[in-house]
């Protein structure tokens, strides 16, 4: 890669990852308003969500096989104006269909994006592949902080959800300039066969990694989703429901802190520790975190900031295990992405239906086993064929 070229690299990489990020952790946000605004019931929310992660699932499988095929730069522009576009057009939509089909778009280029910008970093950077996944991933912890902050302060001053929707296209429009301009080369799409995805499937050792991802992104949904719901659920010390979700909007701020800051560091800590070592640890270091943090919710509910560093790392790590056991990048990237939607989505349910059955405390434990689960498959994790 050309030096001129570097800057464009580290541009749309992080630049995306942020936005990404900051998208991500304002829906719950932007709903609120969109409820009251196009008349949406709590029905008709929940079926938008299942929308946007249909869309994000089917993007982040497609893309992942179509990037190997055709070419990283292709699918980066064809995730970059379906984003664009869904964001103008949902932002223009004043009824719930319109607002559906623009949402689905937005879902789709969601995932194309994540996917397409996330196999830069094997393409580039395949030595270094771990630390700079962590990097990355920690651009995208802070679009989450600082996003949702820019956002209440918009709402604060009356600007309406529709304009920030289209602010947001107007970066992604900058996005597609400067990746129109970039120059990769031709063997950075490769010509891959179905057979070939296929038997990516059919790898065991790929496989294990993927089940990690999909137990950890569990976990992770579940506490961001369910946590205020959970805190606001407890006796604390006499404290009132308005304080309880004050409490529960910190804590999740914090977490969200504390996540990224460990995202920054973990590239340092996967360089000393390697790969496996930092799963086993940092994945015992969650499960002792969530119990403690859990057993002390009612007296130092604080203690999730540490259950937030702990979970930090593994994510990112663990993508850098799995795309070091293929050669097809994007693919992997691709099946990565798909266990997280159906992590969070399986989390969402299952949390869900226990919660509505046996109370909300008991669903919110779940979060331990899941934690539990992905700690115990550390330990069958190669970070290659060869160990």
């Amino acid at each position: 890669m050309a030096n001129q070229q570097k800057w464009k690299v580290f541009f749309l990489l992080f630049v995306t990852m942020f936005l990404l990020g900051g998208i991500q952790n304002t829906k719950g946000l932007i709903l609120e308003q969109v409820q009251h605004d196009i008349n949406l019931n709590m029905g008709q929310i929940g079926t938008l969500i299942m929308f946007f992660q249909i869309g994000f699932l089917v993007a982040s499988l497609l893309t992942g096989y179509f990037t190997d095929k055709k070419g990283l730069k292709i699918m980066m522009l064809i995730g970059s104006l379906m984003m664009a576009v869904g964001l103008v057009g949902t932002s223009l939509a004043f009824s719930v269909l319109l607002f559906f089909g623009f949402y689905l778009i937005v879902g789709l280029g969601i995932g194309s994006m994540l996917v397409s910008i996330i196999t830069v970093i094997p393409t580039f950077y395949k030595e270094k592949a771990g630390m700079m996944f962590n990097v990355s991933n920690a651009m995208f912890g802070v679009g989450m902080i600082a996003t949702p902050l820019i956002l209440q302060q918009l709402f604060s001053h009356h600007v309406s959800w529709r304009l920030f929707y289209v602010g947001i296209a107007i970066i992604v429009a900058i996005i597609i300039l400067v990746l129109s301009s970039l120059k990769l080369e031709k063997a950075q799409g490769m010509d891959m066969q179905l057979s070939d995805f296929v038997h990516i499937l059919s790898q065991g050792r790929l496989l294990l990694v993927i089940g990690f991802i999909l137990f950890y992104v569990a976990a992770e949904a579940a506490f961001l989703n369910f946590f205020p719901i959970f805190y606001s659920s407890l006796d604390v010390a006499g404290a009132s429901a308005e304080e309880k979700m004050v409490t529960a909007a910190y804590v999740i701020s914090s977490f969200a802190m504390l996540f990224t800051v460990g995202r920054f560091i973990g590239g340092f800590i996967n360089l000393k520790l390697g790969d496996r070592k930092t799963l086993i640890l940092f994945s015992l270091f969650s499960l002792i975190a969530i119990i403690a943090s859990r057993y002390f919710a009612s007296q130092f509910v604080y203690l999730f900031m540490v259950f937030g560093f702990a979970m930090s790392v593994l994510f990112p790590t663990a993508s850098a295990v799995a795309t070091k056991l293929t050669d097809k990048s994007g693919s992997t990237m691709g099946l990565i992405y798909v266990a997280s939607g159906m992590g969070g989505a399986f989390a969402g349910w299952l949390i869900g239906q226990v919660s509505q059955m046996y109370g909300v405390s008991l669903g919110f434990n779940l979060i331990i086993a899941f934690v539990a689960i992905f700690f115990v498959l550390t330990f069958f994790i190669r970070e290659n064929p060869e160990n």
